[in-house]
């Protein structure tokens, strides 16, 4: 067979050749993706960490945190779409230097904040630098795995976020403790230092290591490109494919928008756990930072897994819509779980570690979805819109949240809105996506 006919992606067609392909194609790129995923991640949760002892030397309030929290993603919002679609047009190498040689010297910087001002403005900037990240290595993997592969790949890629919660929570916790007084600084500024400069090394190597596309890729042969290519072109999709001819056409989609409140509700309910996770752990009566990042991880350990498990079984299934499902639902009811047995810190952990699963797992198998919703033509801007939109949600829940903490004195109300906003975004997506006519993947004509 032509390798520039092969079939299209689907379980049941994968030869050993192809195996051999996809498996050198993932060894070559997603270790340096994770890990600039990861420090990525860091840079943005880290602030959870560190006005633990911020609030020892900064009279920030509660709500000035948060604020200063959700106002990355206003500075992300902004900068996501264009960012994108430069990526297109310029390539991943250049736009990843760009993006995280700029974002590690603005991680780092935020050692010197002393004022509410000076806060705002930085978290802004980091957002606006780092925008394009994420959406732009989603369209970067749809140029090189096909539909049936994007689950796992996605879930594989994202368990960054876990791996980047295992590491910020101890790592946070011994610079604050131990570095703390170092050089006449405190621990939390320390902590950006530490934690932001790695992001402008990596953006370097990035720029020299990874290429734009497989085309230009001289670490596969031509056979192997032809292959790669044949797979992608006589792709399989789970769900409807849109039928956008251009960027505009795609604006006037209301299911384009309606994906944008899905990842609004869920991405807003995500990172108010995300930010308030320390602050939880330390409701249960563990007063040592260290002692909290160390708690803290074993949901993100938990959660790696169980993403890579749930990602493998969207994509064996070619099945999107009731993973997602089940994934809001297991959030919700680990979330539950954890509030109710909020004196047993056993099962709390517990509940927290279930919540992690559904949690860290809807955002792959969202993405997966809507790269196969989105044609080509219309992806890259697609892709961002849906991201950039989304991104509000953190920039907003995690400030209402905390005024519902505040005003009612009990976090639990706004525990109980985060389960709310789950459900909800399962629901949506199960009523705007529908499955594809037929998940047998389509072969080329011979």
């Amino acid at each position: 067979m032509n390798p520039a006919q092969a079939p299209a992606s689907g379980h049941a067609n994968y030869s050993a050749e192809d195996e051999a392909l996809f498996s050198k194609v993932s060894w070559r790129l997603l270790p340096l993706l994770i890990v600039c995923y990861v420090v990525a991640f860091i840079d943005r949760i880290n602030i959870g960490f560190a006005q633990l002892q911020m609030k020892q030397t900064l009279s920030f309030s509660d709500e000035a945190y948060a604020l200063g929290a959700g106002i990355f993603f206003i500075g992300y919002f902004l900068f996501e779409v264009p960012s994108n679609l430069m990526l297109e047009k310029i390539g991943a190498r250049k736009t990843l230097l760009r993006i995280m040689f700029c974002w590690g010297l603005v991680a780092s910087a935020m050692m010197f904040v002393q004022t509410t001002t000076q806060f705002y403005i930085l978290r802004f900037l980091l957002g606006a630098f780092e925008a394009g990240f994420f959406p732009g290595i989603i369209l970067y993997l749809t140029y090189w795995y096909p539909s049936a592969r994007r689950g796992k790949v996605i879930s594989i890629f994202m368990t960054a976020t876990a791996i980047g919660y295992l590491i910020a929570g101890p790592l946070s916790g011994a610079i604050m403790k131990y570095m703390d007084g170092l050089g006449g600084h405190y621990g939390w500024q320390w902590l950006f230092v530490v934690q932001g400069l790695p992001a402008s090394i990596l953006g370097i190597v990035a720029f020299f290591y990874l290429k734009d596309k497989p085309e230009n890729a001289n670490w596969l042969t031509s056979r192997e490109k032809a292959l790669l290519r044949g797979h992608i072109e006589n792709d399989a999709h789970t769900v409807e494919v849109a039928s956008h001819s251009s960027f505009r056409a795609l604006l006037a989609d209301p299911k384009v928008f309606t994906m944008c409140l899905v990842y609004f509700l869920f991405l807003g309910a995500n990172y108010t756990l995300v930010f308030f996770m320390p602050t939880l752990i330390r409701s249960w009566g563990v007063a040592d930072v260290f002692t909290v990042g160390l708690l803290a991880a074993i949901p993100a350990v938990v959660g790696a897994i169980g993403m890579v498990f749930v990602g493998r079984s969207s994509d064996r299934h070619l099945e999107r819509r009731r993973h997602f499902f089940c994934c809001s639902v297991l959030a919700t009811a680990g979330l539950l779980i954890a509030v109710l047995a909020a004196g047993n810190m056993v099962l709390a952990l517990a509940g927290l570690a279930i919540m992690a699963i559904g949690q860290s797992a809807n955002t792959p198998i969202f993405f997966a979805a809507i790269s196969e919703y989105l044609p080509k033509n219309s992806a890259a801007g697609g892709i961002a819109l849906i991201s950039s939109l989304g991104n509000l949600g953190p920039a907003v829940t995690p400030v209402f949240t905390a005024w519902i903490t505040t005003s009612t004195g009990s976090s639990d109300n706004s525990m109980y809105l985060t389960m709310a906003m789950w459900l909800l975004s399962g629901l949506i997506l199960m009523w705007v996506i529908r499955p594809a006519t037929s998940a047998v993947p389509r072969f080329a004509a011979a």
